[in-house]
């Protein structure tokens, strides 16, 4: 009697911008015989196009049907997912989630889970009228150094935590592109305070088990846009670096090659360049140009139920990337840092020069009290993001993937816990007053702790 052949779970992907080859490359290689990719939906043809190209050309891997952003409901219907994976642009996140749960599929989705209360809330409906589910796919949590430190504040190695310090670094090539793209817009991405600073809320709420409460800070655009530009004396002569002489422009990366390049070439015009002509949509703007709403500089308190407070900023503008993360306890101190890059811009085509010494190195310090401090050995791992993403993609597709003991997956609960922090705080930075997370999202759970939420 031959074999039963078993049946491979289906995606369907939502949102085919630069983000959802984390998605595809896993499910068109590693796990393409447990998984299926069933069709790709977008507001561009030209995107959907150049990630079929690829599942052809570079995984051997058979194009799949695409559907306008209009037609998502037909491609739930024709291509029956059992999820849906969302990496659309931030503020429509809720849109396909909802939909998704409403048609009968669990929804896997990007940091942030949404970036508007009234979002968050639909989300929050959507799953206690359809029982789905949804996975928030915190990455950061599963590199071998974010791991550790959640072990050792686990086993009480610096006592109970009372207050922490986190300084987050964006340099002159990562920080510098959320400001020519949509990430700009803070209707689109929430700011920096929420799309980008989730990961860092999330990390907090995880290493602390703990829910956030109230929050207070004070956020500005400080550095990018035509008016700080030109209070420096820089004057901005270009809307986008395509097309234009950048000569001696060090911030210009130009989608047909040259300047700082985070993307490759052929992806950012594939991508992007050649997909101009579906829907307008521009990748290159100038980060010293007009329309920037999202902040650059934040510092933002806040207080967990469990009574710890968080002192944390972010930067997006600085020579060097990574973050340092300080653990005040009642039986000592943890310092956990990592270094990620520099970066030096030039305005030319990139070589090891000139993007800076990339790299990744981490470093963990425990200090007891009234002992030596010791420094802890961080394990190495191969992968993009550190090594977490994939680990993450071996808990998501693999069909049995190992028990999960320190709590790395996240559901819709915790991922609302990480952005309720950066949407408090964009109510602070406007009123200048705290903000109760408890006073604007009613329908949060009362737990003081992490581990007890979804």
């Amino acid at each position: 009697m031959a074999a039963r052949k078993t049946k491979r779970v289906r995606y369907a992907i939502v949102g085919t911008g630069g983000r959802s080859i984390n998605f595809i490359k896993p499910l068109a290689t590693t796990y393409r015989k447990q998984c299926e990719i069933v069709g790709f939906c977008d507001t561009n043809q030209g995107r959907m196009d150049y990630y079929n190209n690829e599942l052809v050309h570079t995984y051997a891997h058979p194009a799949v049907p695409t559907f306008a952003a209009t037609d998502f409901e037909q491609m739930i219907r024709q291509a029956k997912p059992d999820f849906v994976i969302v990496t659309t642009i931030d503020s429509e996140h809720d849109r396909y989630i909802v939909r998704a749960l409403e048609l009968g599929c669990d929804a896997i989705t990007e940091k942030p889970l949404t970036t508007e209360v009234r979002k968050c809330r639909a989300i929050f409906d959507a799953v206690k009228r359809t029982g789905r589910n949804v996975r928030v796919t915190f990455n950061y949590r599963w590199t071998p150094g974010t791991t550790l430190v959640k072990q050792l504040l686990a086993k009480n190695t610096i006592g109970e935590i009372l207050q922490v310090n986190m300084e987050y670094l964006l340099n002159t090539s990562h920080g510098a592109d959320y400001f020519r793209r949509w990430h700009r817009e803070k209707d689109k991405s929430g700011g920096l305070i929420v799309h980008k600073s989730t990961h860092h809320f999330d990390l907090i709420n995880w290493w602390l088990d703990a829910v956030p409460e109230q929050v207070f800070g004070y956020g500005r655009l400080a550095y990018y846009g035509r008016e700080n530009a030109e209070k420096r004396g820089i004057r901005v002569k270009y809307d986008r670096y395509t097309g234009h002489n950048t000569t001696g422009d060090r911030f210009a990366m130009k989608l047909d090659g040259g300047g700082d390049q985070r993307v490759g070439v052929d992806r950012l015009r594939g991508l992007y360049l050649d997909a101009e002509k579906y829907d307008g949509y521009v990748r290159d703007r100038n980060v010293f140009g007009d329309g920037i709403t999202s902040e650059d500089t934040m510092s933002v308190l806040v207080r967990y139920r469990t009574g710890t407070v968080l002192n944390y900023s972010l930067n997006a503008y600085l020579p060097r990337e990574g973050f340092r993360v300080s653990f005040n306890g009642t039986k000592g101190r943890l310092d956990y840092e990592e270094a990620h890059s520099s970066h030096v811009g030039t305005g030319s085509a990139p070589d090891k020069a000139s993007r800076g010494d990339v790299t990744w190195t981490s470093r963990l310090i425990v200090q007891p009290e009234f002992a030596k401090a010791y420094e802890v050995e961080i394990p190495k791992a191969a992968g993009g993001h550190g090594g977490s993403d994939p680990r993450l993609a071996h808990q998501m597709f693999h069909p049995k993937p190992p028990k999960e003991k320190w709590g790395r997956n996240a559901g819709h609960e915790q991922g609302a816990a990480s952005i309720m922090i950066g949407i408090a705080a964009n109510k602070c930075f406007v009123t200048g007053k705290p903000v109760n997370i408890s006073s604007i999202f009613k329908e949060f759970p009362k737990n003081a702790r992490l581990s007890e939420l979804v």
